[in-house]
């Protein structure tokens, strides 16, 4: 196929599936498409369920040939769509359920870290923040996202060195919340849609506005500041020489 993002709405739980036909890498169309899923959800449903209907990838992450093209617009314009939809994720009025059954490249692991509940599956997948070791600094909003959701001694390793994590550790290191065999995935994501239908909308909405308002304010304070065309090109100026995997 060569959509985006699916939304599905049935018994009060929008599940929205990211499929492009091939990684799920996360263009500014992808992005787009992901944020017109979220509005039906908001619209429709009193629970969001987040995950890939692509075998073994949740997202390879931004579209790197984007950032080695050179073009500091189109880079900017992925990014910032990027970071607006993890804040709205961070702050959204439903409860939202993410599942990784597959890799979870940076951009991949914002959009988990904006959940509230983070289900995956144990496998040889990795998720993490590994900017530094394809030549790019992680941008301050996706550090502000990722510290308040992540065990401070994980934090810095993956932010500073790459590290990428498999499930177990992520468990770990605070980037999930649930591990289980692929197989008990389905049943799992069941119990805890059921959980979540017994907690009051409003009270979690206020709950959540309280808790992570500190983290909401850093990254709409990163966006505004770093994110406009003159500071993203004065602060990357080596954007285009990331080294892109090998095939």
């Amino acid at each position: 196929m060569s959509g985006g993002a699916i939304c599905d709405v049935k018994d009060g739980v929008a599940t929205i599936e990211l499929d492009d036909g091939k990684v799920n890498v996360m263009s500014a169309a992808m992005l787009g498409e992901i944020g017109a899923a979220l509005d039906r959800a908001e619209a429709g449903a009193e629970i969001a369920v987040l995950r890939s209907a692509r075998s073994g990838i949740f997202s390879a992450g931004f579209d790197l040939k984007v950032f080695a093209s050179g073009d500091a617009g189109q880079s900017l314009e992925m990014v910032r769509a990027g970071a607006e939809l993890a804040l709205r994720l961070l702050s959204f009025p439903l409860p939202v359920i993410g599942v990784m059954q597959g890799h979870a490249f940076p951009m991949g692991t914002f959009l988990l870290l904006g959940c509230d509940v983070r289900l995956g599956a144990r496998g040889p997948y990795r998720m993490g923040l590994n900017e530094v070791a394809i030549g790019i600094a992680p941008p301050t909003f996706a550090i502000e996202l990722a510290r308040s959701r992540l065990h401070p001694a994980w934090l810095s390793r993956t932010v500073t060195l790459g590290e990428m994590y498999e499930p177990d550790e992520a468990l770990a290191a605070g980037l999930l919340d649930r591990v289980v065999a692929p197989d008990q995935v389905d049943a799992t994501l069941q119990e805890i849609i059921t959980a979540l239908r017994g907690i009051h909308r409003a009270s979690h909405v206020t709950a959540k506005t309280r808790l992570r308002r500190p983290a909401i304010e850093a990254m709409r304070g990163a966006i505004d500041r770093e994110l406009t065309l003159s500071a993203y090109q004065a602060s990357n100026p080596m954007r285009s020489a990331v080294l892109m995997p090998r095939p």
